[in-house]
């Protein structure tokens, strides 16, 4: 039995289809790479995953509907890291990374004291693991753009949850901390969980995930193995590019070059 299943899952908000009809399954230890143009509905079929926009259709975890798992068993079950940056309140880092832990404690909907020495160990981990640690006495309003995500990324890990959801969470890294942050990601993965992340750097795409699934106007264009899904025929007609396309070490590479129309 797959891990994560969806069953022709649909969003229309607004009387606008943003999601038609999309299917697919993820066993233990994948990772999946969600791609395609701005507008694809890529974010939109994370938040109908998280249970955050009403959907059609059916996505299960562990063979369990999410939709119907009570809201405490549910914020165990999957961790999501959003492409929003809001943390407007001067909130200290250890203790933002914290909250992560509120569905292992006492009480769900109100605080329940300080974190348990599980909770603290738990937190140590994902701040180490995205090389955060050395943050923790800080505010997170005084972090730059590159810090906050990896302390939210921390935020997201530190749930210990068998399915990780990540919406661009490399966007605002630099080169080192993006491979840091998608090794994490594997590490989940190879630990038997399951993670889907949403990215426009396909190189990245290419190297990192074991499937890819290329989304365009809310449709699905192509799922498989990064070889099979970043072919010259879908840059074109999706991206509206050219690539130079390689190999290093084994692994591919997509370097886009020029508009595919010539101009």
């Amino acid at each position: 039995m797959s891990l994560l299943a969806l069953d022709d899952v649909s969003v229309r908000l607004a009387g606008t289809q943003l999601l038609r009809g999309v299917s697919l399954r993820l066993d233990a230890g994948e990772l999946l790479g969600l791609i395609g143009p701005n507008g694809a509905g890529k974010s939109t079929l994370v938040k109908a995953i998280v249970q955050l926009l009403p959907y059609r259709g059916r996505v299960r975890l562990g063979g369990e509907d999410l939709a119907r798992l009570p809201a405490r068993e549910r914020a165990q079950s999957l961790a999501y890291l959003s492409q929003e940056d809001q943390l407007q309140w001067p909130i200290g880092v250890y203790d933002l990374v914290a909250l992560g832990r509120h569905p292992y404690r006492g009480s769900w909907w109100r605080g329940a004291g300080a974190p348990s020495p599980t909770d603290n160990q738990a937190i140590e981990a994902a701040l180490r693991a995205t090389d955060a640690w050395e943050l923790r006495g800080r505010r997170v309003t005084e972090l730059s753009g590159g810090e906050r995500a990896r302390v939210r990324l921390a935020r997201a890990l530190v749930v210990e949850a068998p399915l990780l959801l990540a919406d661009e969470p490399v966007a605002a890294l630099d080169p080192l901390h993006q491979l840091e942050v998608l090794e994490r990601m594997r590490d989940h993965c190879a630990g038997g969980g399951v993670a889907i992340v949403v990215m426009h750097d396909l190189t990245l795409a290419s190297r990192f995930c074991d499937r890819l699934l290329l989304l365009d106007e809310g449709r699905v264009v192509a799922s498989g193995p990064p070889a099979e899904v970043l072919t010259e025929a879908a840059l074109g007609d999706v991206y509206g590019i050219r690539a130079v396309v390689g190999e290093h070490q084994g692994q591919g590479y997509i370097l886009p070059w020029s508009r595919a129309d010539g101009q």
